[in-house]
């Protein structure tokens, strides 16, 4: 799952003006069709820098040999067709949720699915399996893919090989530093690079393919199919290796909102694939050719007089892979946010015009310790490598599995041959999973300790929400009661202004504002009881995003709803709406913000555990403000504490 889920997403949306409403441009399929070079294709992209290179001489080395070779290529060029032509760009991109595509996407689609109770909490635990995976991989992928092209210093600068480590460190910390300015401007260079990139690479492969044209039998499944079969499980475990070649195919179905199905495919059809094949069959023609070159069979396909351009070339593209990435994570932390999985973040939006320039300090420097960490514990992409797949393979068999239930209860496929073909599919998902299991030992547990770790984090905040909800509903006071006990008591002092308390809880009067009436016996001329929504869906549109009820005597209980990927900006949601759609007048300067500062008192229910008590509990100190998730203005907010024991 690449993500590259919200990264330059102006190429196809603009902000709305109410701050939350999703309005896709009318951009030219020409300016879809680079945008989606520079974002969809970078880890894919870059993948030919390091994959035929650890066929042959990664953990289970094969000889170079003319059967060998066909076998290898064979197996490459169908996976590639099978998983990523097929699977992803023919199958899974019909799956969107209203344009958007992903795991995420994916789960809320399958959550309206109601005749199946079973199946929400599966998908649910399947889809955020999906994007904890997707934190390994966000970590790994910076360091292969910059390492693995610095390494060209070996071949181009030999006298300069003890320098690889650091200039790898260098422009790694570059890239996670300028992340707080923002990357519009350099994301614009994105798409006529990797044009480059991927002609370079089809260039080099037809000049390597001339000197060895017996390659192209390697187009014939029989070779990698013989393969297998003449060396038994040394071959099945060569498949942890073949699948570096597929890394990056979910950015294909994830990235689908940003640049519509249509041009991504283009893309992927008429230039990005030939230009991968051409160039994988290129090395294999150089290795029949000169058995010495497995060094860095990449760069020595290469002239040498270009070798220093082509090592910058490189390093270009795999910074635009792991820019790619890195958005990505910003982009799920948020969706994850929104609905409700992780607890606030601090999220800085880099840009007025690009919704999708966002970010996010603590992540950005969790990733940047773990990345250099990677770098300098592992020291080589071939040993990063080893570690490599595992996540990405994970997340590609849930993409399917997911799949195949929006095809049973939303496509109601009847067809046999349909099922087959998603059967088939999860068997291979499960072949390269199985196969980079061998992985495990050699670097592999470190995506999946991540990965466990994270969907902890993920679940345990979520089923801590839930409880702290259930407890808030049973706590509060009903509206006829407040109503009864309150509006008509001398005691109580009604200002002008308007005020609103931030709550969760939908039917009944917050805790904020009782403890306000408690202490100060004040109830504003016009309260506001604001709930946040956001919705299973990306985007909602600014009709109907606003639902307003009038309780009696200028109390009034208003629905702000968003979508998973949109901006919860209240100040500027409300700014933009009418005085009909809010029910009262809304005068900024007017206004206070009322929100409960939250300590979570564990009691060690049952329902959540001893260990996760304690996780909900850090969890609930460290998140920020409503305040600032929120974007209200910090001299219009007043903070009220408030205990909740679980």
């Amino acid at each position: 799952m690449a993500g590259r889920f919200d990264y330059l997403a102006a190429m196809s949306q603009q902000n709305s003006t109410a701050g939350h409403c999703h309005v896709p441009e009318k951009s030219s399929l020409g300016v879809l069709f680079v945008g989606a070079l520079g974002v969809v294709y970078g880890d894919i992209g870059t993948s030919p820098l390091y994959t035929l290179h650890e066929c042959f001489a990664g953990e289970h080395p094969i000889a170079v040999t003319r059967g060998n070779m066909l076998g290898i290529l064979s197996l490459i060029f169908w996976s590639i067709m099978l998983i990523v032509s097929i699977k992803y760009v023919i199958v899974t991109m019909r799956a969107s949720n209203r344009g958007e595509g992903g795991s995420l996407a994916l789960l809320a689609m399958l959550h309206h699915v109601k005749e199946k109770p079973w199946l929400p909490p599966l998908v649910s635990t399947l889809g955020i399996a999906a994007a904890a995976l997707f934190y390994g991989d966000s970590t790994i992928t910076p360091a292969v893919s910059v390492l693995s092209a610095i390494e060209g210093l070996e071949v181009a600068a030999p006298s300069l090989s003890d320098y690889v480590i650091p200039i790898t460190l260098a422009i790694l910390l570059a890239l996670f530093a300028i992340q707080r300015f923002g990357t519009a401007l350099v994301g614009k260079m994105f798409g006529p690079v990797m044009i480059l990139w991927f002609a370079c690479l089809g260039i080099m492969g037809i000049r390597n393919i001339a000197h060895a044209p017996l390659v192209l039998a390697a187009i014939s499944p029989h070779y990698g199919i013989m393969f297998i079969v003449h060396h038994g499980m040394l071959g099945f475990l060569s498949l942890a290796s073949v699948v570096l070649a597929v890394t990056g195919g979910e950015a294909l179905y994830a990235d689908m909102g940003h640049f519509g199905r249509t041009p991504i495919a283009l893309a992927w059809y008429f230039l990005v694939l030939p230009s991968l094949v051409l160039n994988y069959f290129g090395q294999g023609a150089l290795l029949l050719k000169d058995p010495a070159a497995l060094a860095n069979p990449f760069y020595l396909m290469a002239p040498h007089w270009a070798l220093m351009p082509l090592l910058i070339l490189s390093a270009l593209a795999t910074v635009i892979a792991s820019q790619a990435v890195i958005s990505g994570a910003f982009s799920v932390t948020v969706q994850a946010m929104q609905l409700g999985y992780l607890p606030r973040m601090r999220v800085l939006h880099t840009s007025a015009q690009e919704k999708g320039q966002i970010y996010l300090p603590f992540l950005n420097g969790v990733l940047t310790v773990f990345v250099c960490a990677l770098v300098i514990g592992f020291q080589s992409s071939s040993n990063l490598a080893a570690a490599y797949g595992i996540a990405v393979t994970g997340t590609m068999a849930i993409t399917t599995i997911m799949v195949g239930m929006v095809a049973t209860y939303l496509w109601h496929w009847k067809s046999r041959l349909g099922y087959a073909m998603l059967g088939l599919f999860l068997v291979v998902d499960l072949a390269f999973f199985s196969a980079n299991a061998s992985k495990i030992v050699h670097g592999g547990w470190f995506p999946l300790a991540m990965g466990v770790i994270i969907f902890s984090l993920l679940m345990t905040w979520k089923r801590g929400r839930l409880l702290v909800s259930e407890i808030r509903q049973s706590n509060s006071m009903p509206v006829e009661d407040f109503l009864r006990s309150v509006i008509n008591s001398p005691n109580v002092f009604r200002p002008k202004g308007t005020a609103v308390f931030l709550t969760s809880v939908r039917d009944a009067i917050p805790p904020a504002l009782l403890h306000n009436l408690k202490h100060n016996q004040v109830l504003h001329e016009h309260t506001v009881l604001m709930t946040v929504d956001v919705e299973d869906i990306p985007h909602v549109p600014s009709e109907g995003s606003i639902t307003s009820e009038h309780l009696g005597d200028g109390i009034y209980r208003v629905t702000l709803h968003y979508g998973f990927m949109d901006q919860t900006n209240l100040p500027r949601t409300l700014a933009n709406a009418t005085e009909q759609e809010l029910g009262f007048f809304y005068e900024p300067m007017k206004i206070s913000y009322f929100l409960s500062r939250e300590t979570i008192v564990p009691s060690f229910d049952p329902r959540l555990g001893l260990i996760r008590h304690r996780l909900f509990a850090w969890m609930s100190r460290s998140a920020a403000s409503s305040m600032e998730f929120f974007s209200l203005p910090i001299n219009r907010v007043v903070e009220l504490g408030d205990q909740v024991e679980i």
